[in-house]
């Protein structure tokens, strides 16, 4: 009996891989080893539905109980994989034992950053990265009246728009000069300050935290590099992530921020692959962005197609990863969604006005991405867009009554 394929990670990326197979007639033995006890289940509504009490975990699972069983998908959960045997094919858990592959994924994903300040491992300072995250956080946010939250990336914004609904005192921290500096232009940026002032939320740029500072055993404040101090008796940080790259490089596999694949996601080892957010891979969506054409990338959109690329691969259709990155983010009211790869130096173009609108990122001539508003429509039509390799002058995607889903499909 073959020793079958093993995916070690239990996140959307190793869960797709394994249904994928499955659907592709993929016959061998499939086991996904993840280190959280329970079934896989979806990460993005933690921040947004389950932590305002609108979700379950019931409402998370990627797939009931019985769908692993009829699929014959053996899950270990609550296992950590601990090291790669390369040459035997074998990878050791944490329990000791041994357990033999004939072929390896690593979907490993990334863990949170961390704030690397006296006190940051006080009682009272937590990140969201998994579901046990989120209930503590729940269950913090039904006491706290001060919450500070270090870090204006995504998880920060969304957990703190939570928050201020709540009803919640808000303090942001940013070392940045303003929300999302990295993933969005100015102008998205400077809309969704406004849009979380507007909820009561106060934000802090261009400040590093030096320390939290405790008081019986319990966070109460965070000090700031220009010597502010902020009470507080929730402090959240979402400064970004790490990728989880360690039992790779440790089996002699090429790492560099990410687990390396080629177009096809393979590694140096032909008997191992790596898809979601532990790799980095090649993108023509990259260009531009880096000098070797490589990114890493964090998102369902990356977890899901990469998951499905490798199966077809395995499963005797090759063909290399080209997938067009987007990615959307919840917070309050206003849904912002971004297809595509752009850079801080990339040039903007607004089309739409008020509070539904969409920003077209130029680099030289070429469009690269577009981050929409509450503008779903514009969202779909620029992910065809970009998917095609076309771009609309800055003057076409200025004008509103140029017809963009014409452009789209001619």
């Amino acid at each position: 009996m073959s020793a079958g394929l093993v995916v070690v990670g239990g996140g959307q990326a190793g869960f797709q891989v394994a249904a994928s197979l499955r659907e592709a007639g993929f016959a061998d033995p499939v086991t996904i080893v993840g280190d959280e006890p329970g079934l896989p289940y979806q990460r993005p509504p933690l921040s947004k539905a389950y932590l305002a009490g609108k979700a379950d975990a019931e409402g998370l699972r990627l797939r009931p109980d019985a769908y692993f069983a009829e699929h014959r998908i053996a899950v270990r959960s609550g296992t950590r994989a601990v090291a790669i045997d390369r040459e035997a094919r074998t990878l050791r858990l944490g329990d000791g034992s041994d357990l033999a592959y004939g072929h390896l994924v690593l979907a490993t994903g990334a863990r949170n950053r961390p704030l690397p300040v006296p006190g940051a491992d006080l009682p009272g300072v937590r990140q969201l990265r998994d579901l046990a995250d989120a209930d503590a956080l729940r269950a913090a946010l039904e006491t706290a009246r001060r919450v500070v939250v270090v870090g204006a990336g995504f998880i920060g914004l969304e957990f703190a728009a939570v928050a201020a609904t709540r009803g919640l005192d808000v303090t942001l921290i940013e070392a940045a000069d303003r929300p999302m500096a990295r993933a969005v232009s100015g102008e998205t940026g400077a809309f969704f300050r406004v849009a979380h002032e507007n909820l009561g939320v106060r934000f802090a740029f261009g400040a590093g935290v030096v320390a939290i500072t405790g008081e019986g055993g319990r966070a109460v404040a965070i000090r700031l590099s220009d010597g502010q101090e902020m009470p507080a008796d929730l402090v959240v940080v979402g400064i970004g992530v790490l990728p989880n790259q360690e039992l790779a490089a440790e089996a002699g596999l090429s790492v560099a921020d990410g687990i390396r694949v080629d177009a096809f996601l393979g590694t140096d080892d032909p008997a191992i692959s790596a898809v979601g957010d532990c790799t980095r891979h090649p993108s023509v969506f990259a260009a531009g962005l880096s000098a070797d054409g490589t990114v890493r990338i964090e998102s369902v959109q990356n977890a899901i197609d990469q998951g499905r690329c490798l199966a077809a691969r395995l499963t005797g259709r090759p063909a290399a990863y080209a997938a067009l990155p987007w990615f959307w983010s919840d917070q309050g009211r206003f849904k912002l969604q971004i297809a595509g790869l752009s850079g801080p130096s990339d040039q903007s173009v607004r089309r739409g006005e008020g509070e539904a609108f969409s920003v077209f990122r130029y680099r030289g001539e070429r469009l690269v991405a577009v981050e929409s508003i509450n503008r779903a429509g514009d969202h779909m039509i620029a992910r065809r867009i970009l998917g095609a390799g076309r771009t609309p002058t800055p003057a076409q995607a200025a004008d509103p009554t140029f017809d963009l889903k014409l452009f789209a499909m001619a």
